[in-house]
């Protein structure tokens, strides 16, 4: 097996579709993002990716193995095209990191597309109630149609800047003449956070004009919420019904 290995699994048609990246990260908020798109839009499966740099690891299913792998969908969203990156997994190491999103860029390319977009978290260190969303771009025209979205952009922030395949496809991007941004909602980053991930699918509808209904991110929030209050109470001495539900916190 090579380093890096792209398995094409269909060739749609696409226009000039966004490329939009959600790996596992702080709070899951990129992951939860994608995967919320996955559930709520029409799109299949058009490649995988393969590396000896990602864990060594299957997963099972229904005792079936897998490889593991980062897979990109196709999705139509109101019409606009998008190419839609996730995976359970990001490369365990710096070689790893440049040569997936080297390859991720290609798939990119290979389809036209002419914006990237990363999704992330940015840790705040402490609970939250409104969720703003911090970006940064690789390219200073890019900054306005963010800021007219809600994005805000902060001098030095996020601290120490943007680490794993959400930065580089920013850097490396900038270095094909490939526009590339990244949306990061605040999150404490103690606990797997839907809000945050909502926020950030909030302005990536606005900046790319399409629509998706919130109902089951807003559940799992519900759920998230509880577990906090959970805390909250044991943190303050308080007894609750049962701790054994607190076992599930990514």
């Amino acid at each position: 097996m090579d380093e890096f290995e792209i398995e094409r699994v269909t060739e749609p048609e696409l226009t000039e579709p966004a490329f939009i990246e959600g790996l596992p990260g702080v709070g899951h908020v990129g992951k939860l993002a994608v995967e919320h798109l996955l559930e709520e839009l029409d799109g299949e499966l058009i490649r995988r990716v393969y590396s000896t740099h990602l864990p060594p690891q299957v997963g099972v299913e229904d005792g079936v193995a897998t490889l593991a792998c980062a897979e990109v969908h196709a999705l139509d969203a109101d019409g606009t095209d998008l190419l839609v990156l996730t995976g359970d997994h990001q490369a365990g190491d710096g070689v790893g990191h440049y040569g997936l999103a080297a390859t991720f860029l290609d798939i990119a390319e290979r389809f036209g597309t002419e914006m990237v977009y990363t999704l992330g978290g940015v840790p705040t260190g402490e609970l939250i109630q409104e969720y703003d969303v911090i970006g940064a771009v690789n390219a200073a025209d890019r900054r306005d149609p963010l800021e007219a979205a809600g994005v805000e952009f902060r001098e030095d922030e996020p601290a120490g800047g943007i680490v794993g395949v959400s930065g580089l496809l920013l850097g490396l991007g900038g270095r094909r003449d490939v526009s590339a941004a990244c949306l990061m909602g605040e999150t404490s980053g103690y606990l797997v956070d839907p809000k945050s991930a909502q926020a950030v699918l909030e302005t990536l509808q606005e900046l790319l004009e399409f629509e998706v209904e919130f109902a089951s991110l807003e559940s799992r929030a519900e759920e998230m919420e509880e577990v906090v209050r959970k805390i909250q109470e044991m943190e303050q001495g308080t007894p609750t019904a049962s701790d054994e539900d607190l076992r599930y916190i990514g």
